[in-house]
């Protein structure tokens, strides 16, 4: 049985005089912004690997010493532990600067669009792919998670 209120909920339906250009232009300025959300956690992968390195070389530092090496565990010690990434910054000055002055703003301004063009309803591009691809009244292909089949009926995903 197809319900009559299927389709999605309100806030992902496209508002009236939004067109298919503008609902384009949104959904790529989104995915735009979900990849710098991914550049973003490489970076943090970036600043947690070097951190969890620069630490490790404590560990080298004493074993070296102990090896009977000092002259390598001073060298280590003052030429590498501790150094900056690039310079003048170590990892987290490079996250906070590309917060700053690349994400933080990007994140803005495209929140910004979404309110002032599409009325603040959010992944409308997604949505309106996700209502051309289900088949209604399928109980795996519901519109909103509040219509789903009930629990323990249905797929089971």
């Amino acid at each position: 049985m197809i319900r009559h209120d299927d389709g999605p909920d309100l806030a992902h339906r496209r508002p009236e005089g939004v067109s298919d250009e503008m609902v384009e232009a949104l959904g790529s300025l989104s995915k735009a912004l979900e990849t710098t959300e991914r550049a973003r956690g490489h970076l943090y992968s970036f600043h947690q690997l070097t951190g969890t390195a620069d630490l490790e070389l404590d560990r080298a530092v004493e074993l070296l010493r102990k090896a009977g090496h000092p002259d390598w565990a001073e060298t280590v010690r003052t030429q590498v532990l501790g150094r900056n990434v690039i310079p003048g910054h170590w990892t987290f000055q490079i996250v906070e600067a590309y917060d700053a002055t690349y994400h933080r703003p990007f994140k803005e301004i495209e929140q910004a669009a979404v309110e002032e063009l599409a009325e603040g309803r959010d992944h409308l591009y997604e949505a309106e792919m996700k209502e051309a691809r289900r088949t209604a009244g399928h109980p795996d292909h519901t519109a909103r998670p509040d219509s789903g089949p009930p629990s323990g009926a249905g797929g089971g995903r």
